[in-house]
């Protein structure tokens, strides 16, 4: 990330804390109330996606507050370098209460990981998305969840369902199985089995931690993007 990407990041991050939030309206196509907003700071404004707990469906295998995995997931991202999740805070003075603040991303929405996928120049970012997904234990990544914005930079959203102790990846993301990792994504992988962000120390629990440093391990160790296995490791819809 070169200079002025990160101080574009700094204020996005303070604009997305400290700004007043005003709802324009709910997200379509959104399982849980999802929103979108505009934050305003010091005369900048800055579009937002708005998760509430409160607007939470209860499941079953994951307890309430994905909205915290969705913070979570942009604080591994922002340790590991890796640029892939778009600037997320946790606000507790929402409109509807306590929940995530992320960037909204400006994209191409017509593009998705299946078109993504035919142009070479990302399979660099698809492979660290990849990676991050197993570190993550990603049980939802869609193809709509893969965006690419007007610079050509390619963005994973949509993290709640993440970060779970038992194994649950489904994911869109099985083309480069059998395929080498990236030796600088490996030692990434290494640094964060060694010492996970402190961050993620108050927004998940210690075991769920501890699973992801283990694997992080794992993949770092096998050193080759796993196969999807038997089961259904796909999500629903595919895009």
């Amino acid at each position: 990330m070169s200079a002025d990407q990160r101080a574009s990041s700094a204020s996005a991050l303070t604009i997305l804390a400290e700004g007043e939030v005003e709802i324009q309206g709910r997200m379509p196509w959104s399982s849980n109330r999802t929103f979108l907003v505009t934050v305003s700071l010091d005369g900048t404004d800055l579009a937002a996606v708005y998760k509430p707990g409160r607007g939470e469906r209860p499941l079953w295998d994951f307890p309430d507050g994905l909205y915290q995995r969705e913070v979570a997931a942009y604080e591994l991202s922002r340790w590991l370098g890796w640029d892939l999740v778009p600037e997320t805070v946790l606000r507790e003075d929402g409109p509807l209460g306590e929940g995530s603040m992320q960037r909204f991303v400006n994209a191409d929405f017509d593009q998705h990981y299946f078109t993504l996928l035919d142009d070479e120049r990302h399979h660099e970012a698809l492979k660290a998305m990849a990676a991050f997904d197993v570190a993550a234990n990603n049980a939802d990544r869609k193809g709509g969840h893969c965006l690419i914005d007007a610079d050509g930079h390619v963005w994973g959203v949509d993290h709640g369902l993440c970060f779970h102790v038992a194994p649950k990846l489904r994911t869109v993301i099985w083309d480069f199985s059998g395929a080498p990792v990236p030796e600088n994504v490996r030692d990434d992988l290494r640094r964060l089995a060694s010492c996970p962000p402190a961050a993620l120390d108050t927004l998940l629990d210690p075991a769920e931690i501890g699973a992801i440093t283990r694997r992080a391990t794992s993949l770092a160790r096998l050193g080759v993007f796993p196969d999807p296995g038997e089961g259904r490791p796909y999500p629903w819809p595919l895009v």
